[in-house]
């Protein structure tokens, strides 16, 4: 039994090594070697857990996911544009978390365009997305909140909002400091009520 808890404990430690190539170089810089010189290990230690580097992405891709869905948290409790708000704001970068995990998304995206396996996966990750807001919109809808429209047009416009305000606030943090970020989801959403 003891053997079992030493795995355990050394499947966390090589995943909180995954996570600390991801937070300084990104799916770009991912790889057994760099994971292994993280953990202060040899690439062969690695493979007792991955077999190859399309294993150990998949696994990166996991974490991701995780702390990504601890970060975005329940379903908001009343239903509406609040909720809907808070959902949305969410995702944006407005704490050093925020930006830590939208950069690495923005940098996985490069792997998923060029891989079909990968692409549907982010496509999957996007229809969740979507379907995350879908009962809020629809709240939003039946309270008065939004003004009546066709509510996969609003999910459209409000994901292509926020992630291009993820994008252009890595790029450009000085332009898009938080406080801009949340006036311009107000903006949009003041525009769809």
């Amino acid at each position: 039994m003891p053997a079992r808890t030493d795995h355990d404990a050394r499947r966390r430690d090589v995943a909180e090594a995954v996570w600390r190539v991801l937070r300084r170089t990104g799916f770009a810089g991912l790889g057994m070697r760099a994971v292994a010189a993280e953990l202060g290990a040899s690439t062969g230690l690695l493979t007792h857990y991955f077999a190859s580097k399309r294993e150990l992405v998949l696994h990166a891709l996991e974490l991701l996911h995780e702390r990504t869905d601890e970060r975005l948290g329940d379903t908001p409790g009343d239903p509406g544009l609040a909720a809907l708000r808070l959902r949305l704001r969410s995702v944006l970068p407005l704490d050093p978390e925020g930006a830590e995990l939208s950069r690495i998304w923005v940098g996985f995206w490069d792997l998923a365009l060029v891989d079909d396996d990968l692409g549907r996966r982010e496509a999957a990750r996007y229809d969740r997305w979507r379907a995350r807001l879908r009962p809020l919109v629809e709240a939003a809808f039946e309270r008065g909140e939004l003004a009546p429209a066709d509510a996969e047009t609003v999910l459209d416009i409000l994901t292509a909002f926020t992630h291009g305000i993820v994008v252009q606030a890595l790029f450009d943090p000085g332009r898009f400091p938080p406080a801009r970020q949340l006036a311009d989801l107000d903006a949009v959403l003041a525009r769809l009520s």
